[in-house]
């Protein structure tokens, strides 16, 4: 029970169908688990609800709402639903993030595909981020953590996804900083390579290949153990800097990649 008594927002809190859990849902589930009541936004309301019932036949608390984070209107209402039915927020987890479409390197990118994973990944992180903030000033407390990569420091063939990675994480110590006198904490954590639908079952179909093809070939670039992450450990490095445990933690960009950070400096 570690989020005992917390209220948390988690955006992203439905997920693409697969095989495997993914970080929004597992983010949600465990945050219930420790005892958190969720709002589990998602752009598809019928995503949220899926990870809301499966919260409740566990025995948690969670709501559902439907949000565009493009859109600064939905991200003040989606503070605004979570202090009507919660009473308050205590955590915000920005966990929406695109690539695919359009990306590629720099001599390829489209300016479309330019335009909307940034929108997306860096705007929507901000939006949500400037949305919740005044109500975590308000009481003096509370912690934002923003779902990054691994690309934000490494890659060459998703020039617009890894932008928006690398700007998200100036962006959470930028949050980190304006904010720590108020009590207010914001971290990252880049995810590495993770068994998630989004990833595999995504590649799978853009590439034309199986899934355990693109499972196989992705677990043998993980220097620990050749085996790709889950959602799971993107769930538990959340609860963490959720926390009270990490009250004197701020600023932050935790890697959670099985070494590979590590490896390419």
């Amino acid at each position: 029970m570690r989020l005992q008594g917390k209220t948390a927002i988690v955006v992203g809190a439905g997920q693409t169908p697969g095989e495997t859990v993914g970080n929004g849902r597992a983010i949600a589930l465990l945050f219930a688990r420790e005892g958190a009541q969720v709002l589990c936004v998602d752009r598809l309301i019928e995503r949220a609800q899926e990870t809301v019932a499966l919260i409740e036949a566990e025995g948690g608390q969670a709501s559902a709402l439907a949000a565009n984070i493009t859109k600064a209107a939905d991200c003040e209402a989606m503070v605004a639903a979570a202090r009507e039915r919660f009473g308050t927020i205590d955590i915000v987890v920005n966990n929406v993030g695109i690539g695919g479409g359009g990306d590629g390197p720099a001599h390829k990118l489209t300016e479309e595909a330019f335009d909307r994973i940034l929108a997306v990944n860096l705007k929507g992180a901000w939006q949500v981020a400037k949305a919740a903030l005044p109500t975590l000033r308000e009481q003096g407390k509370g912690s934002i953590v923003n779902i990054s990569s691994l690309a934000s420091i490494a890659g060459g063939n998703q020039a617009a996804y890894e932008i928006s990675k690398a700007a998200l994480n100036r962006l959470t110590t930028s949050v980190a900083q304006a904010n720590a006198a108020k009590g207010v904490r914001c971290n990252a954590i880049a995810m590495g390579l993770l068994d998630t639908p989004m990833a595999v079952a995504g590649i799978a179909q853009a590439s034309g290949q199986e899934q355990q093809a693109v499972r196989e070939a992705r677990n043998a670039r993980v220097p620990l153990g050749g085996q790709m992450g889950t959602a799971w450990d993107t769930a538990y490095a959340a609860l963490f800097l959720a926390s009270d445990e990490a009250r004197f933690i701020t600023g932050t960009v935790l890697f959670v990649d099985g070494g590979m950070s590590s490896r390419v400096g």
